[in-house]
């Protein structure tokens, strides 16, 4: 996983992002790849990191981002 050295997360957020984590693997046809749950988990972490906190955006935006690298690497 990327560093996040900086990164510090109240609980609240902490719970946020666990539930777009698991919510956005939920929509994943399964078996669902580690490193699959990794891109979505460090593209959570950046978002969260930048601010976003509501679960719904997190994970669109997380599995947008899984969409855009799975297009460029076929």
């Amino acid at each position: 996983m990327k560093d996040f050295p900086n990164a510090s997360f109240s609980p609240d957020v902490i719970e946020v992002m666990q539930q777009a984590l698991e919510k956005a693997v939920a929509t994943l046809p399964h078996p669902v790849s580690s490193q699959r749950v990794q891109s979505i988990a460090e593209s959570i972490l950046r978002s969260a990191e930048e601010g976003e906190s509501d679960p719904r955006t997190l994970q669109t935006m997380a599995l947008v981002e899984l969409q855009l690298r799975s297009d460029e690497n076929p």
